[in-house]
């Protein structure tokens, strides 16, 4: 998939575009994307980074980060995508200039986005315009109760298997591996410790049965009470496996929220806990 930032950077091209936030790329999303599709016309996608809602002052935890909404993108086969930054200057646009600069810039003819999607300055800007003004416009009603803020409600109270039927996936988290204290290691289950941008959203504390790069894993979301800390953590031990992962980007699947976080008397009732979790995490199934 080729990724520009700026319409000028794709080539000219005959583009069937969904447009949206993609926040998270969940069923809601593959029927914009689907409705998008038109033979003779190339898949494009027009995005925009960082959320519009961060740029509004208005909090958001994303589901997933730039990088992994893009590779969820190209799996789902689109050829194109156009992230946008968004800022004042594209905020000030009007819708007609939106449309001129950017969707006309690139060839655009087909239309496709949720049907409450707006656009341009004062968010004037909504799909009945842009049918006025001779794209072919593909309104996609809201999928019921699929939605990127139920996704995120549902992680919060650590709900993972039913973000997935509406993700079409295990909800994930993302980070890059970095040294941690080393307790794992020396309880016998070492674990990849992930640092994770800090606007992504981590789920509910607890420990889950997952996967990472193909092999199942068991995760924990918390902060090592037994030792006393307190920053919220991800870390996951994968099963039978021996190796390097310092420094590499990892995306952890999250199947089966398996207990809560707990305190431990002692290093003993820690380990027997773990040997559950990992005993419980061989038997877990991947959702979606």
């Amino acid at each position: 998939m080729i990724v520009a930032h700026a319409p000028e950077e794709l080539a000219p091209a005959r583009r069937a575009v969904a447009i949206g936030t993609f926040d998270g790329v969940h069923r809601g999303h593959e029927r914009v994307l689907s409705a998008a599709r038109t033979p003779g016309l190339r898949s494009t996608v027009v995005t925009f980074d960082p959320h519009p809602r961060l740029v509004l002052g208005f909090p958001v935890e994303l589901l997933t980060t730039l990088e992994r909404r893009l590779e969820l993108l190209e799996a789902a086969g689109v050829e194109d995508t156009l992230v946008l930054p968004f800022d004042e200057s594209l905020r000030a646009l009007a819708p007609e200039e939106f449309a001129d600069r950017v969707l006309r810039a690139i060839g655009t003819e087909v239309v496709a986005a949720g049907a409450g999607f707006r656009f341009g300055r004062g968010r004037a800007g909504d799909l009945e315009l842009l049918a006025h003004l001779g794209f072919d416009v593909r309104p996609v009603p809201i999928l019921d109760g699929c939605s990127s803020s139920e996704v995120r409600a549902l992680l919060h109270a650590g709900d993972v298997e039913r973000a997935a039927t509406l993700l079409g996936r295990p909800p994930e988290a993302d980070g890059i591996v970095v040294h941690g204290a080393g307790r794992g290691r020396l309880l016998g289950f070492p674990t990849a410790n992930l640092d994770s941008p800090p606007d992504l959203l981590v789920p509910a504390l607890g420990i889950y049965a997952g996967s990472v790069l193909g092999r199942r894993a068991a995760i924990s979301v918390g902060t090592n009470p037994t030792y006393g800390g307190t920053e919220r953590r991800v870390e996951a031990h994968l099963l039978d496996f021996d190796g390097d992962l310092y420094g590499q980007r990892l995306v952890v699947e999250l199947w089966q929220r398996l207990r809560d976080e707990a305190t431990f008397r002692s290093e003993a009732e820690l380990i027997a806990a773990i040997e559950v979790d990992v005993a419980q995490t061989r038997e877990a199934v991947r959702p979606g």
